[in-house]
């Protein structure tokens, strides 16, 4: 597949390594048109930026996505479950990212019918461990809140202490507060 053609997610071996594009974006000027991307590797957790012609070649990876959910950590690795009961391993690295935020269920990444990583669910719930009070009747602002999964970011005015709020775990932006 040609450089043009990649998207974010995408799977690619690069140098013998399986890597993941992480970041991806066309780059013109007068004459020419290059791909910017940032790539990771999967095994160590590298990331690398290139810049390629947008015709280079890259294999890309069949891969198969299958709902799962994380049980343990075993030393380097991170152990998931099927719905069915099956287990899986990966590497830590591979699943640190997605593992950041708590859920029910994550998308496991196979190709080769192994598992290479894991990602975590479009949004996430996570509870505010530090913030300011709440200011009633400001209308719209933000302020900054820590999460209880160590992050930090801005949310609405309103929030306090023990609220929970929905993330978008692709951005790391606040969508909204949960009630109840």
């Amino acid at each position: 597949m040609q450089a043009l053609e990649l998207r974010v997610g995408s799977l690619i071996r690069y140098e013998g390594r399986m890597c993941t594009v992480v970041w991806w974006n066309i780059l013109r000027n007068d004459r020419r048109q290059f791909i910017q991307m940032r790539i990771k590797d999967l095994q160590s957790g590298r990331i690398q930026e290139l810049k390629e012609q947008s015709d280079s070649k890259f294999e890309t990876l069949e891969k198969e996505e299958k709902e799962m959910s994380h049980s343990y950590t075993d030393g380097e690795a991170e152990v998931f479950f099927t719905l069915d009961g099956d287990e899986f391993r990966c590497p830590k690295v591979a699943a640190e990212d997605a593992l950041k935020w708590p859920a029910d269920s994550y998308k496991a990444v196979f190709v080769d019918d192994e598992l290479v990583t894991v990602k975590p669910p479009l949004f996430a719930i996570v509870e505010i461990t530090e913030t300011t009070p709440p200011i009633r009747g400001v209308g719209s602002g933000t302020k900054e809140a820590k999460l209880a999964n160590g992050m930090t970011m801005k949310v609405s005015q309103l929030c306090d202490v023990g609220d929970k709020v929905k993330v978008d775990t692709e951005t790391g932006d606040f969508k909204e507060r949960i009630k109840g």
